[in-house]
């Protein structure tokens, strides 16, 4: 509280207290952060994993087998509940195997089971190799057309850090590595490029050679990894050469690359400056805390640790972000009924006509909502996941503090599961 003087025309001085303005904006005091992590887990599993273990964006209609066949809204099924399934689940299930390591519960391990089987199935509903699905539609088979390597690189994660554990039984892991190998041998076998199906069939998209670290920190994760997988030498030695060769564009090897962290790609994303795309690097900060695990090479793990410290320097202030997120408001989240926020479409033949279809959108439908749990959620659970894999204790009271101030109860969009992943990652437990 302030105290200002003011004086009065009579010559007298009145004292009026002024309460000072906060940029905190939360209506609840913070929550234990086990205690919050739990909530998130509740809503989560209450309302966001579907029957098939996949998560769902927002709670919403499930479109329809007729609408993934048509491209409806848009051959990706963005801004529909399908949109992100085998990107969010498959980070979630790394959160959830720390969990269970943590805990040591069944139940804990048989919900990471539950989730390994629904990337299973978005892997199976394909007849094109390589290709991994979003989401399913109302039959449970029928999806979208096209994929990405934000989808297809977390479906692997997702499986492979529950390899790892001791949940799965002998047979599981058969399973597991064999749909593994298939995916990425599938992928190397066209380029690195991630293939669509459907109507789509012959086309692909996302370069995981590109010069790009949404790419590089990928691209080595799983040709190393596919080594740690398969016990195949070959993979390592594809490991080998890519993280010295330089990418089409760049100056420096992919190894040289990686040190600098997610500001290589600053110039990509120049409007936006408030950092609303950091939910996309969690899975890169991931991969690069494995490439640096594994990596025997001193000066190459070198560059990894260096560019996950530089990461965690450039995020920190954002998962501060937190303080700006009331859990009293109520903008308005219009996208549950996504019909009638994108209900311009046309048939689209090729990518460019999907991307210029999902941009047809009623703003006055969406309302604001979305771009405000974005920003001011999903950010700083995404900055606070960042920090947590690069290890730092003494972040470990900020990461606290963000997984601790959200009402899960009350948020739309499902991006909430960072809260366990920050939760389970951080580096004191």
């Amino acid at each position: 509280m302030t105290k200002n003087r003011i004086k009065t025309t009579g010559g007298q001085t009145l004292l009026i207290f002024l309460c000072s303005l906060v940029a905190v904006t939360s209506v609840r005091a913070q929550v234990n952060p086990k205690t919050a992590a739990d909530q998130a887990g509740h809503e989560l599993w209450t309302k966001f994993i579907d029957k098939y273990g996949i998560i769902n964006d927002f709670v919403g209609e499930r479109p329809t087998a007729m609408d993934a066949r048509l491209s409806r809204p848009n051959a990706f099924g963005w801004w529909t509940p399908i949109e992100d399934g085998a990107f969010f689940t498959g980070l979630y299930l790394g959160a959830m195997c720390e969990r269970a390591a943590q805990t040591g519960l069944q139940e804990d391990k048989d919900k990471a089971r539950i989730l390994a089987q629904g990337l299973l199935k978005l892997s199976m509903v394909s007849d094109v190799p390589g290709f991994i699905a979003r989401g399913v539609s109302t039959d449970g088979i029928t999806h979208y057309p096209n994929g990405s390597n934000d989808q297809t690189v977390p479906w692997f994660y997702g499986l492979y850090q529950y390899l790892k554990t001791d949940i799965p039984s002998v047979k599981e892991k058969e399973i597991i590595k064999a749909k593994m190998t298939e995916v990425i041998e599938a992928l190397r076998l066209n380029d690195w490029e991630f293939p669509s199906d459907g109507m789509y069939t012959g086309l692909s998209r996302d370069d995981l050679r590109d010069n790009r670290f949404l790419e590089i920190p990928c691209y080595l994760y799983l040709l190393r990894a596919m080594h740690e997988v398969t016990g195949n030498a070959d993979w390592l030695e594809r490991y080998k050469r890519a993280a010295v060769e330089v990418p089409k564009g760049g100056t420096k090897g992919r190894a040289q690359i990686s040190a600098e962290g997610i500001a290589y790609d600053q110039d990509f994303w120049k409007d936006r400056k408030n950092k609303s795309y950091l939910w996309i690097y969690v899975m890169k900060t991931a991969a690069m805390v494995e490439l640096a695990r594994l990596e025997k090479d001193p000066v190459i793990k070198a560059s990894y640790l260096e560019g996950i410290k530089k990461s965690r320097d450039f995020v920190i202030d954002f998962a501060k972000g937190y303080t700006q997120f009331d859990n009293k408001d109520e903008k308005v989240f219009g996208n549950t009924d996504w019909r009638a926020c994108y209900t311009e479409w046309f048939p689209q033949f090729t990518i460019a006509d999907a991307i210029a279809v999902s941009t047809l959108r009623n703003d006055a439908k969406a309302g604001p909502r979305k771009n405000y749990e974005r920003n001011f959620m999903t950010t700083p659970l995404a900055a606070a996941s960042i920090l947590a894999l690069a290890g730092n204790p003494e972040d470990c009271k900020l990461i606290d503090e963000v997984v601790g101030h959200y009402n899960y109860a009350k948020l739309y969009l499902g991006e909430f599961f960072y809260a366990e992943y920050a939760y389970y990652h951080k580096p004191c437990k």
